[in-house]
């Protein structure tokens, strides 16, 4: 009886458990990183267009959601892009935003993408030799809110 225990332990309820632990850490870190992106759509979505995009990027390294491996997106090798449309009214095509000026109530983009590329989950299995498994890109696009600015006063909030 003791040994039929510790052969149905060892070769059913271990591995079911490492795999029911692998399976919600990996849940886990892919909502958290769907989540982040969508974060930082909808604050690229209220605040002023930068041609860098330099303030929706600091907002998003700064907030960072606690879950496993998020040294990744603040060191690599997961990266952060933010993309500008305008619409072309004739077409309805998007085309990349362009503007001379920043922060402006005449720069105001149409939608803004905003993804996530590049993350590896990686825990225990690749002590086990196993290859981290790799999270496909996560994408989000909104239309601009007002982008931060105030036509009628005149002015922009950074």
């Amino acid at each position: 009886m003791t040994l039929e225990f510790a052969i149905a332990y060892a070769g059913v309820m271990l591995p079911m458990t490492f795999a029911l632990l692998f399976t919600s850490q990996l849940l886990w870190v892919w909502h958290s990183v769907n989540e982040f992106t969508r974060a930082g759509a909808s604050y690229a979505t209220t605040h002023c267009w930068e041609g860098s995009a330099g303030n929706v990027l600091d907002f998003m390294r700064n907030n960072i959601p606690p879950m496993i491996d998020q040294v990744q997106i603040q060191n690599g090798p997961a990266q952060i892009s933010v993309s500008y449309f305008s619409k072309d009214p004739a077409t309805g095509q998007l085309t990349p935003f362009q503007c001379d000026g920043e922060c402006t109530t005449g720069c105001i983009p149409d939608t803004v993408t905003v993804s996530v590329t590049g993350f590896q989950f990686s825990t225990f299995v690749t002590s086990l030799g196993l290859p981290p498994v790799i999270i496909p890109d996560f994408r989000t696009s909104l239309a601009m809110e007002g982008g931060g600015c105030d036509p009628e006063q005149g002015f922009c909030l950074p």
